[in-house]
């Protein structure tokens, strides 16, 4: 389908491309060559030919830059090159077959003048070459849904946290083993403590103090 509205407009641009064209040369050529012979000018007397040669640049820009179908700047081309191409075989048949009587809003419309100048042809050429623009060929790319994420790269750099993402996600860093809490050194009440020495007849075993080396029980220093 789009193809078929691409001819279709390449159909009407070029006819209308050529009156505008016209419009704009012979306006243009007319006011300039008036100033010269008065010797002062009015930039405003360009203001019509500037609109007629710049809808006619714009529609030219649509069909030729457009990315619709190559049918469009194909058929424009080829109907805008074919009066210039006619006139190596037959130029006065071309001619004569142009009309020069035609008259837009009161204002004549010289269509022989593009021709002879050779600005039909040009444009004509440059729509052709955008035929050959081979991204005009091609659909536009349609959206794809449903596509797995590509595989992890390992050269990849780290990913980066945030405060707010603490702990990072992944597996749990081993702790180190909790150190043992400060005490005065007194033993737990669980611990066993060693026996009381017995006392021995009516001695306390705190009523002498400690004797160091062994001697006899009859000794007269073991008082």
């Amino acid at each position: 389908m789009r193809h078929l509205w691409s001819f279709l407009a390449g159909l009407v641009v070029a006819p209308i491309t050529w009156v505008l064209l016209t419009l704009g040369q012979d306006g243009s050529g007319r006011t300039v060559d008036r100033w010269v012979e008065i010797g002062t000018y009015n930039t405003a007397n360009l203001i019509e030919p500037a609109v007629y040669l710049g809808v006619a640049g714009i529609l030219l820009g649509l069909v030729g830059t457009l990315r619709t179908s190559p049918l469009g700047p194909l058929v424009a081309g080829l109907l805008l090159v074919t009066p210039y191409v006619g006139m190596f075989i037959a130029p006065f048949t071309v001619l004569d077959r142009i009309p020069s009587d035609w008259k837009v809003l009161g204002d004549p419309l010289p269509l022989r003048e593009p021709v002879q100048n050779g600005t039909l042809f040009l444009i004509g050429v440059m729509l052709l070459m955008a035929v050959f623009s081979v991204r005009r060929w091609r659909r536009w790319p349609q959206p794809v849904t449903g596509v797995e994420p590509p595989p992890a790269d390992d050269d990849a750099p780290p990913p980066s946290y945030a405060t707010s993402d603490w702990p990072p996600p992944g597996p749990p860093v081993r702790s180190e083993p909790d150190t043992a809490p400060l005490t005065l050194g007194y033993p737990d009440l669980d611990t066993p403590t060693e026996p009381l020495p017995r006392r021995t007849g009516t001695e306390s075993p705190w009523s002498a103090p400690p004797r160091y080396g062994a001697k006899p029980e009859n000794s007269t220093d073991n008082r």
